[in-house]
């Protein structure tokens, strides 16, 4: 007994213990979290992922436990840091239909300027916690906590230094489906999908493309002699003014049959002024947040490929976007959004684009708040009373204005009661019903106003994406619009999941019936309509092959002919179709222009006799060297 007990208190056998403690804790923490996640949100890994997801967060505790002070140090904030992911994730998945990403760390701060009261609080204990419970885990004055961090930041430098093999044997052994984010996530788990998806980063870090590769993309897509736009008062084009509305998740509640709504959410008018149109919708590269990158494509042209918000991080130059175009002609541009300025980096892009005047939050009277959120009915008055008197001046107006209200989780003041019933107990459909009813009617009051003080405009309106109606898309599954998972759905699904009405007014002669229109050919729409004849590089994203519309979303591309839709998934041998093939070889086309124009050395923008395609190159080199 004595030897018994010399050995239970020996240095070795305590550290043996306390180490078998540590791993035993993060595995009980690790089933008692995902069956959690998967009663109450309806995420968690999948069986396969199981196994592999355990010994990563074994890993990641193991190297936390090599950092403490002790074990109950450890057992706190490995908890709470542990918690914090799995929660974050979980949410993300369940509102957004994708888990946490790379990028979304840098985009994390616009979490802080977008919610308030306890739900403010709640973000920021998410991020602060974790942190200072870290701090004070670390044995600051203990080697053996140095080392750790040492052997961490090498392996994190080997990685770095050798990506694209680190890469392949991820994607070898736990698969990558860009399309299908959560699929990804259920089958590697939240650690090795992040540590996975940040090495993918470091590998498609965007190369700005070669003169040459410039000079091909502009041959292959036709139709366009860059050069340099020369600002001029009058370019021989109607200088009319131009309105672009995009309404913060405007959507129409009629599909939702299982809903059995008391009552139509939509104004009337709103009805009959969208059937004019045949019922047009615009399809969105997002789905339920992520406005910005709906705003990149209505604005500059270019389609998003990426799970990631292009204002952030990949608008690195002074780009010809619409507000830039139109200056060139003699418009000025007004942006109005009644945000925190500089959410989703909207100082720093708007200038980039080219508006003059960027009003935000505290450029506005906020006398009508639903919550957080400015009505639109006083968002529309203000801006009317500042652009008013330059509707019929001598400068044309671009007047760009992005709603608030509208926003999630659909709250109303006093002035705005609820009307509408819905019957099917989902919380979030009758709320979003009720701000439908609301800002359809705010929203023609305005677009009569406008249209009586600016007969002859054009006049743009859409939503920038659909709703949030539950986790999991409830509210849409529930009415067989959508499956639970993006790995679920059928093609249809996909267009499903991007349209949304689209009212476009040309002057006195009324609403036009546009039919589909991705978001990114809207300023080429617009352009067309003004008889604007000036070359654009924005104008070369609106000849598609084969005039079929093309949808790009990460990772796939959905392409829409009449009444056909196909979805094309990447890396997948369904996708050897020959409207695939087209298309993808567009939309690479398209991307590398992209990144010549938004973040490279803007070789496009150059005057012709600047500009070399790689054949003519080739062709001169081997005149060269027969000589």
């Amino acid at each position: 007994m004595e030897s018994l007990r010399r050995l239970l208190v020996s240095p070795i056998v305590r550290h043996v213990l306390q180490w078998a403690a540590a791993l035993g804790l993060v595995a009980l923490w690790y089933f008692a979290a995902q069956a959690a996640m998967a009663a109450f949100v309806g995420v968690a890994p999948g069986p396969r992922a199981r196994t592999h997801d355990l010994v990563a967060h074994l890993a990641v505790g193991a190297v936390l436990f090599a950092m403490a002070r002790n074990l109950v140090r450890f057992a706190v904030a490995a908890t709470v840091l542990f918690t914090a992911f799995t929660v974050a994730n979980a949410l993300k998945v369940a509102v957004l239909g994708g888990p946490i990403m790379p990028d979304d760390f840098v985009s994390a701060r616009n979490l802080f300027l977008l919610l308030d009261g306890w739900q403010l609080w709640a973000i920021a204990a998410m991020v602060a916690a974790p942190l200072g419970l870290l701090a004070w885990m670390f044995a600051w004055r203990t080697p053996r906590a140095w080392v750790a961090v040492a052997s961490v930041a090498v392996a994190t430098a080997a990685v770095l230094a050798h990506p694209e093999p680190t890469l392949r044997t991820l994607d070898a052994r736990f698969g990558d489906w860009v399309w299908n984010q959560r699929g990804n996530f259920e089958a590697r788990g939240l650690p090795v999908h992040l540590v996975q998806e940040a090495v993918r980063s470091r590998v498609r870090r965007d190369v700005a493309p070669a003169a040459d590769e410039v000079g091909d993309v502009l041959a292959a897509l036709g139709g366009y002699r860059p050069g340099k736009l020369v600002r001029v008062a009058n370019a021989g084009i109607p200088l009319r003014n131009v309105h672009m509305i995009v309404l913060e998740s405007f959507w129409d509640p009629k599909p939702l049959k299982a809903a059995r709504l008391s009552a139509d959410p939509l104004d009337p008018a709103f009805r009959k002024l969208w059937a004019a149109t045949g019922h047009a919708t615009v399809l969105s590269p997002v789905f339920g947040g992520y406005t910005a990158n709906a705003e990149y494509e209505a604005l500059c042209g270019f389609p998003v490929i990426q799970d990631a918000v292009f204002f952030e991080g990949r608008l690195r130059r002074d780009a010809p976007c619409l507000p830039r175009h139109l200056a060139e002609a003699g418009y000025a541009s007004y942006a109005s959004h009644p945000n925190a300025a500089s959410f989703w980096n909207r100082v720093n892009a708007y200038r980039r684009i080219g508006f003059d005047t960027y009003w935000s939050e505290r450029d506005f009277a906020l006398d009508d708040m639903n919550r957080e959120f400015l009505a639109d009915a006083s968002l529309y008055r203000q801006v009317l009373e500042r652009i008013g008197p330059e509707l019929d001046g001598p400068t044309p107006v671009f007047n760009y204005v992005l709603t608030y209200f509208g926003h999630l989780d659909y709250p109303l003041n006093e002035r705005r009661p609820k009307v509408i019933r819905s019957k099917d107990g989902n919380p979030h459909v009758e709320a979003y019903a009720n701000t439908m009813y609301y800002k359809s009617r705010e929203l023609m009051a305005f677009l009569a106003e406008l249209r009586r003080m600016d007969p002859d405009a054009v006049i743009v309106v859409f939503g920038d994406h659909l709703p949030f109606l539950g986790r999991n898309f409830a509210g849409y599954t529930d009415s067989g619009l959508l499956a639970a998972s993006r790995g679920e759905f059928d093609d249809k699904m996909f267009r499903t999941l991007t349209a949304t009405p689209l009212v476009v007014i040309d002057g006195r002669r009324g609403p036009l019936k546009t039919g589909e229109v991705p978001m990114y050919q809207l300023p080429a729409l617009i352009l067309e309509l003004l008889g604007d004849r000036r070359d654009s590089v924005m104008k070369l994203t609106a000849r598609t092959p084969d005039a079929a519309r093309i949808r790009p979303l990460p990772g796939m591309h959905v392409v829409l002919d009449g009444k056909k839709v196909k979805a094309c998934r990447d890396g997948e041998s369904s996708d050897a179709g020959e409207a695939c093939a087209a298309s993808r070889a567009w939309l690479e086309a398209v991307t590398t222009l992209q990144r010549d124009v938004f973040s490279g050395a803007q070789h496009a923008l150059r005057p012709p006799a600047g500009l070399r395609t790689a054949a003519a190159n080739a062709a001169e080199a081997g005149a060269r060297s027969a000589d």
